[in-house]
């Protein structure tokens, strides 16, 4: 499925119309296209249902899902928010996009009450994994401020070489050589020059589109009927104040106009009356200044009348009459199927269908966005509905984690402790536990796992004493919930060191078959995707073969999370250019790994920029298909996984989740002790996940 969002550079470019046209441009090249706007944005005088949304779904016969309210999302950005709004926005689009081949999805316009709009379209296009489409509009203004426009926006979207940022569809031009307009632009600006910068579509200038039917003016006017005629299907081409005697305004009642007069200028209203027996079918005529028109008159026009003239009048003098009309909503009704549907086609029959219908069809290098990571992680989580251990039960992150968890249905958490204790911290905290949160007293469970622990360990020499006493650990105690298949899966690690986690683990649960070691991975939530680290927790020193194995067990856990791997071996070295035993056993991991997973795109030795920095890719390894575009990164030690991991988290201020442990028979992981709330539910929900694979 292709998404395409669009972006305005500006106000009044219209946005809601091209989406209107692009929607239906790509489903005349045979695609499957569905629409979603995120964030509600209501005219000042609108009460109603979200403007282009609803519009879409009468004039296209979509039923796009209703999108946030602004109130609401200024309310998370205000909290702080943006990853949870990024989130459920995700959510909301995955379940909108279901069945269709491509997506159009409309940005947030900029207005003087909207000043983040920017921030917020560059979020979503990248959690959408989006190409973009800028929207502008050459209506009046000179050509350097429609290209400053645009260029203001290309520079918020990381520049022209952005390979998601497509065009522009140039809006409203007023110009009857939409080609020399182009040589223009060119000529204006080295943007334009750009081989991947691409003019979408050119829609001119056309005053139908604009037309309002005379009901749309006098609702917004709220206006009162002399003779209502047909207001219903007479539409406002232009609006003129007549001012001048009747002679001087004879010239100027043409077809579509509407007469706006005081209502004691008698003469304008009867040469608007002899306009229309002569057959000109004026708009309408409106009569201001709350000065009703003289009976005798109205008798001589009635002929006028009878021909479907529609004759209104307001209270406001001539002046503010004039503005109220200037000041008025011009959008499409949403009652207006015959102008959306005039507008709908016009849009479309000036995009470059063909361009578009190509890109949808062309392979397209996937990233996992965060947003979209943390989404489908939580929903084959809440899918996988597992039960999860928690030994750490009355530390304050873990109970607020779990609570999370159940009320969002991502696990069913038990955790290991003494009731009365979690309730007198979650008082002191503020948790309100939810019900249905399974909490258990190590002391009552202890030793009915006794038996069970010798009989695992019987090998070691170990009896009922020993076994009691190692299961006063209530890390102990869960691993071997685990292990007699009670819970799916463990959490520790927020007080409990990393070895204090693992070694229950690797002396209770073992290895699963296949797998010699195990290792670990983090899922490191990048502005832009998410890549994988490992092994940053457990194997200190890994020889080549072991090296080899961790990059096979991360690419499948990669895979596993909807992430494409693409391995790549990192070293102080890319390719040949260096020497040293170091970098010769990364090259012959890379050898090994190749040799068990040929399918696999692997690579190595590189270095980290190297790996993931694309024009640094090309520089130093290329042909590599793995060279700066990498979304699995291989460390050669522990000693530089585990620096490398705390640096970009913490100088980057992302969200790491783990270590997950990879190799194991039942999942077990860590955590950071420094772990945040969100880290522990998002590794709960990681362990649920794995617990379902395994099975």
């Amino acid at each position: 499925m292709h998404t395409f969002f669009i972006i305005p550079t500006g106000f009044g470019v219209g946005l809601t119309s091209t989406s209107l046209g692009l929607v239906r441009a790509l489903e005349y090249g045979g695609l499957k296209t569905g629409f979603y706007k995120p964030v509600a944005q209501q005219h000042p005088d609108s009460h109603g249902p979200e403007y282009s949304t609803e519009l879409i779904s009468r004039t296209l016969g979509l039923a796009p899902p209703a999108p946030l309210a602004l109130a609401a999302v200024e309310h998370l950005l205000g909290e702080g928010q943006m990853d949870d709004l990024m989130e459920d926005i995700v959510r909301r689009f995955q379940q909108a996009a279901e069945g269709y081949d491509v997506m159009v999805v409309e940005g947030m316009v900029p207005t003087r009450y909207v000043g983040y709009a920017s921030r917020i379209n560059t979020q979503l296009a990248s959690s959408l994994d989006a190409d973009i489409i800028l929207v502008s509009s050459a209506e009046d203004d000179a050509l350097p401020a429609i290209v400053d426009r645009i260029e203001i926006q290309v520079q918020f979207l990381g520049g022209a070489r952005n390979p998601r940022l497509l065009g522009v569809i140039l809006n409203k031009i007023r110009s009857d050589h939409p080609g020399d307009f182009f040589e223009q632009l060119k000529s204006h600006s080295a943007l334009f020059r750009q081989p991947g910068f691409q003019i979408l579509g050119c829609v001119p200038w056309e005053d139908s589109l604009n037309a309002l039917r005379m009901t749309d003016v006098v609702a917004q006017l709220q206006a009162h009927a002399i003779n209502a005629g047909e207001s219903e299907k007479r539409r406002v081409q232009d609006i003129i104040l007549f001012a001048s005697a009747a002679p001087n305004s004879v010239a100027l009642l043409r077809p579509g106009v509407l007469v706006v007069t005081p209502g004691d200028r008698n003469d304008i209203i009867m040469a608007a009356s002899l306009a229309v027996l002569n057959g000109v079918p004026l708009a309408g005529l409106l009569l201001c200044s709350d000065f009703p028109p003289d009976p005798r008159v109205l008798e001589l026009c009635k002929g006028a009348l009878a021909k479907g003239l529609p004759v209104y009048t307001v209270a406001t003098n001539s002046y503010n009459t004039a503005s109220n009309l200037q000041r008025m909503n011009r959008e499409i009704p949403l009652d207006d199927h015959e102008r959306a549907e005039h507008i709908t086609n016009f849009v479309a029959s000036h995009i470059r269908q063909d361009l578009l219908v190509k890109r949808c069809g062309e392979p397209q290098e996937q990233r996992l966005a965060p947003p979209a990571f943390r989404y489908r992680l939580v929903k084959q989580a809440q899918e996988a509905n597992r039960r999860i251990v928690l030994p750490e039960g009355c530390e304050p992150r873990t109970m607020q984690a779990a609570t999370i968890c159940q009320e969002r249905g991502i696990a069913r958490c038990v955790l290991l402790a003494k009731p009365d204790a979690v309730k007198t911290v979650a008082d002191a905290r503020g948790i309100t536990l939810p019900e249905g949160l399974e909490i258990i007293d190590p002391e009552k469970v202890r030793r009915k796992y006794v038996a069970a622990m010798v009989e695992l360990r019987k090998h070691k020499g170990i009896n009922e004493p020993m076994a009691l006493a190692q299961l006063e650990d209530n890390v102990v105690l869960g691993t071997m919930m685990l292990a007699t298949n009670e819970v799916d899966g463990l959490v520790s690690g927020a007080i409990n060191t990393t070895a204090n986690t693992i070694r229950p683990a690797l002396q209770l649960i073992k290895t699963a078959p296949g797998f010699k070691l195990v290792s670990s991975v983090f899922f490191m939530l990048l502005p832009e995707q998410v890549v994988v680290y490992g092994d940053c927790a457990v194997n200190p020193n890994p020889t080549a073969e072991e090296l080899a194995d961790i990059a096979l067990q991360s690419a499948a856990s990669a895979q596993a999370l909807g992430i494409e791997p693409r391995v790549a071996m990192l070293s102080y070295s890319t390719g040949d250019s260096g020497s040293g035993q170091e970098v010769e056993k990364v090259r012959e991991a890379t050898r090994l790994a190749h040799l068990a997973r040929p399918d696999l795109l692997i690579d190595g030795p590189l270095q980290y920029d190297a790996a993931v920095i694309a024009s640094i890719g090309q520089q130093k390894a290329p042909g590599s298909l793995v060279a700066g575009r990498a979304t699995v990164l291989i460390f050669p030690d522990l000693n530089t996984g585990n620096t490398t991991y705390k640096a970009v988290q913490r100088s980057a201020n992302i969200v790491s989740i783990g270590p997950m442990l990879q190799g194991l028979r039942k999942p077990v992981n860590d955590l950071s002790r420094g772990a945040s709330v969100e880290d522990i539910v998002y590794t709960i929900a990681l362990t649920a996940v794995q617990a379902a694979s395994q099975r």
